[in-house]
């Protein structure tokens, strides 16, 4: 009930800042997060799962009998399901009528099938959280070029490249121990790497068949991020001692540089005219402010796109933009001779796999520097994610280079 009212007030909050100052989450003043509003898109595809699950008996604790004489919604029709199913506000408000042993039940169905909806599209980067501000250390604008002039007015559109610079904030060792406080937290190092981590429980979420997937979060020095608990036993990471623990993680804070360079590349002035050009996988704007002053706000595109839209193509990317277009998962290349580049997910973890190579190739390829393993008895290569993998792929791509850049539709 609680989380109803706080579901309305985050959405008129949301209308108002809209209205009076062009951005929705100025209404709030930060004071809610995107995922209070229970009435949004996301929201209103869980709640069709749900329904679903409903109807095929899959929501423990609540059959469909209990829950349409309980909230007096009808889900089924002489024909089977309906068509016009309750909407989110006639759910949210039935619930507040019901006891709270059934909302428990009901709600915690509903909120996990949000999450997991929520956490898809962060990670396939396609979530709408309105404009968002860049923060980094130091912008600057290495290049600026013309992409679109308006025959009428001349008002242009721009394609910049921006150096990112963030300042790394790893995990401190004092930090890692601390979340020991949690009896269920573990220490782990990694077999084949000999990467530490800390595994600490994570919230469960309810697949689109209704089945809960337990999972765990696992807390590395510069990074962290869900898996499957049934996952587990298929990676590396074996349970240690605090001693071996400690030693590992503080060898992989030492090698993180105080700093991290990234190139991004943002479409700004003049967008309407261009606006199908640009990605449809993503439409969302961000604003940030350069070293010598200058506010930027515009469309962020992937190194692909960027590549594409100018004259020099394919064969400008460099090794760099060719891996951070792949780790950013929305970018697949094309090299000579059949080659194709892409990112996967292997066992929870972002991989970038080459596929397309032959017996041949194999010696070479793993004198560059990639790396293979069987998996379901096929032999797949991958280039190193770590801070070799750039040179790794200039190797790569010096020998079979660029000859199309894709991209993959959104998740």
């Amino acid at each position: 009930a609680e989380k109803r009212f706080l579901s309305t007030i985050a959405r008129r909050l949301d209308t108002l800042g809209a209205i009076t100052r062009g951005q929705r989450q100025t209404g709030g003043q930060g004071l809610f997060r995107p995922e209070d509003n229970l009435e949004s898109h996301y929201a209103r595809d869980a709640l069709r799962q749900l329904y679903m699950l409903l109807v095929r008996g899959k929501v423990e604790g609540c059959s469909l009998d209990r829950f349409e004489s309980a909230t007096g919604l009808k889900l089924m029709d002489s024909t089977g399901i309906k068509d016009e199913l309750p909407p989110i506000t006639t759910f949210l408000n039935r619930l507040l009528a019901l006891t709270i042993e059934l909302q428990g039940i009901l709600f915690a169905a509903f909120e996990q099938l949000l999450t997991a909806r929520i956490e898809g599209a962060i990670a396939s980067g396609t979530y709408d959280a309105g404009l968002e501000t860049l923060s980094a250390e130091s912008f600057v604008v290495t290049d600026r070029q013309t992409i679109y002039t308006h025959p009428r007015t001349g008002a242009e559109t721009s394609l910049l490249t921006i150096n990112e610079r963030k300042r790394n904030r790893p995990v401190t060792l004092e930090a890692a121990l601390a979340e020991l406080d949690d009896p269920r937290a573990k220490l782990l190092v990694n077999e084949r790497s000999g990467r530490a981590a800390v595994q600490i429980p994570a919230s469960s979420i309810m697949l689109d068949d209704g089945e809960v997937e337990r999972r765990v979060r696992l807390i590395r020095p510069t990074e962290a991020h869900n898996i499957p608990v049934r996952l587990m036993a298929e990676t590396h990471w074996v349970e240690t001692d605090g001693e071996t623990f400690a030693a590992a993680w503080k060898t992989e804070i030492a090698d993180v540089p105080e700093f991290t360079d990234a190139t991004l590349h943002m479409v700004t002035g003049l967008l309407l005219p261009i606006w199908k050009r640009l990605p449809n996988d993503s439409t969302r704007v961000y604003r940030l402010q350069t070293d010598e002053g200058e506010r930027i706000i515009g469309r962020k595109v992937s190194p692909a796109w960027a590549a594409n839209a100018t004259t020099a193509g394919a064969s400008a990317i460099t090794p760099d933009d060719a891996f951070t277009a792949l780790m950013d998962g929305r970018t697949i290349l094309d090299l000579a001779e059949g080659l194709q580049l892409r990112r996967v997910r292997v066992m929870g973890a972002n991989r970038i796999e080459l596929s397309g190579f032959d017996d041949t190739m194999r010696e070479r390829l793993t004198a560059y520097g990639l790396f293979h393993e069987i998996i379901s008895w096929k032999l797949r290569m991958f280039v190193p994610t770590d801070a070799n993998g750039p040179a790794v792929l200039g190797k790569l791509l010096d020998r079979w280079p660029v000859e199309r850049i894709g991209e993959k539709e959104a998740a």
